[in-house]
C-alpha cells in the first residue's frame, strides 16, 4: 500500500461544466462546490463548451476555486494566442489558474479543425517552452523544430504565473512532464496504474515535487450492467483512438482489448462493445453507489494522484446528490 494511503488530496478536484445545465445556470453550482469543500474545478475542451468559458465565470463568481483546463490543445490555437489566452486566464485568476497542455487527437485537431496532427511530442515540448518563454516577458524570436514565432511580446504579463501541466501517457511524455513542467494530467487509467505512471514522472523530475492531475470517470449508480454498458461505450469512443490504445497497451492491457480493436477495425460496432471484458471497464471507469465511488476514487489518490478532477455521470441519481457524496464534506 501506498504511504499516503487513506490521506485525503490537498486539492480535491471536479470536472466542469456538467452536462444538461447551461453556462450561465452554473454560479449556484460553483457556490455549492465550494461550500462543500471542493477546492478546484477543471474543464476541458473537445465538442462543448471551450476551456475557458466555464472557466472565466467560475474566477467572477466564486474567486476562491482553484482553476485548470485539462486540456488545451497545443495545435488549435496560434502560439501567440494561446499565450494571449491562457496569460488573461491566470489574469483573472492569481494565484488560482492552472494551464493544462497537450496534444489532443487526431479527431479534434485533424478532423474537426483541419489542421495537420504531426509530430505531437515535439509540438507539446515547443509549446511547452515558448510559453515559459512568453510568460517570462520575453521577446520571442525563434524557429522551433514544429513552429516559428517572430517578434512576439505578451504585453499583459499575468501578476503570478500559471503552473504548466502537460497531459501526458506513456514514457515520452510522462518525463517531459517531470523534466520541464509542473506537473501531469493522467485520463483513462486505473487506480492501480496511477503508480506506474507517476514513477515515470519522479524519475525525470528528480526530486522535484510534480502535481499528478487525474481525470476520473464516476458513473453513480448500483445498477453495475447499466454502468458497464455505459463504459463499454466510452471505451470504444476513447481507445480506438490510437494514442489511448497505445497507452493501454504500454499498461499491459493489450491483451484484454485486442478483440475490441480488431472488431472495431473490421466495422463491427456491436461486437467491439462485446469484447470488453467487465474486468476491463472496473478498472478504468469507477461505478457503484456513491460510497463505493468514493472510495474507488480514493484509491487514486492513494496512488499518488494529487488532484483528482472525477467527470461524474449521475444515472439514477440527482446530480446535487452525486456531487455532495463524492465531496469532501461527505467524509
Amino acid at each position: 500500500m501506498s504511504p499516503t494511503a487513506g490521506v485525503r488530496p490537498a486539492r480535491p478536484g471536479i470536472t466542469v461544466p456538467f452536462d444538461g445545465i447551461p453556462l450561465h445556470a452554473h454560479r449556484e453550482w460553483f457556490a455549492r462546490l465550494r461550500e462543500l469543500g471542493y477546492t478546484d474545478i477543471w474543464s476541458a475542451e473537445v465538442d462543448g463548451a471551450d476551456g475557458f468559458t466555464p472557466l472565466t465565470l467560475a474566477a467572477a463568481w466564486e474567486p476562491e476555486l482553484n482553476l485548470g483546463v485539462a486540456i488545451t490543445p497545443a495545435y488549435t490555437r496560434g502560439p501567440a494566442l494561446l499565450a494571449q489566452s491562457l496569460a488573461a486566464m491566470a489574469d483573472a485568476a492569481p494565484g488560482h489558474f492552472a494551464v493544462g497542455l497537450g496534444a489532443s487527437s487526431q479527431v479534434i485537431v485533424a478532423n474537426w479543425n483541419g489542421l495537420a496532427f504531426e509530430n505531437q511530442y515535439r509540438r507539446v515540448r515547443d509549446t511547452l517552452r515558448f510559453l515559459k518563454m512568453a510568460f517570462a516577458g520575453e521577446k520571442v524570436s525563434e524557429e522551433f523544430d514544429t513552429f516559428r514565432v517572430k517578434g512576439f511580446r505578451l504585453a499583459r504579463i499575468p501578476e503570478q504565473l500559471p503552473p504548466i501541466y502537460l497531459a501526458a501517457l506513456r514514457p515520452g511524455m510522462l518525463h517531459l512532464a517531470g523534466r520541464e513542467a509542473d506537473g501531469a494530467i493522467l485520463n483513462w487509467l486505473s487506480a492501480d496504474d496511477v503508480a506506474t505512471s507517476v514513477a515515470e514522472v519522479e524519475k525525470a523530475a528528480a526530486g522535484s515535487p510534480r502535481q499528478i492531475v487525474a481525470r476520473i470517470f464516476v458513473i453513480v449508480t448500483d445498477d453495475a450492467t447499466l454502468a458497464r454498458t455505459i463504459g463499454r461505450r466510452m471505451i470504444t469512443a476513447y481507445l480506438n483512438v490510437e494514442a489511448y490504445a497505445e497507452f493501454q497497451r504500454w499498461l499491459g492491457r493489450g491483451p484484454a482489448l485486442q478483440p475490441m480493436w480488431d472488431a472495431w477495425a473490421a466495422g463491427d460496432r456491436k461486437g467491439a462493445l462485446a469484447a470488453i471484458p467487465d474486468e476491463v471497464v472496473d478498472q478504468l471507469v469507477v461505478h457503484g453507489s456513491v460510497a463505493e465511488c468514493r472510495a474507488h476514487v480514493q484509491r487514486y489518490v492513494d496512488n499518488g494522484v494529487t488532484i483528482p478532477a472525477p467527470a461524474v455521470i449521475p444515472i439514477g441519481v440527482e446530480l446535487a446528490e452525486a456531487v455532495a457524496g463524492l465531496s469532501p464534506a461527505a467524509g
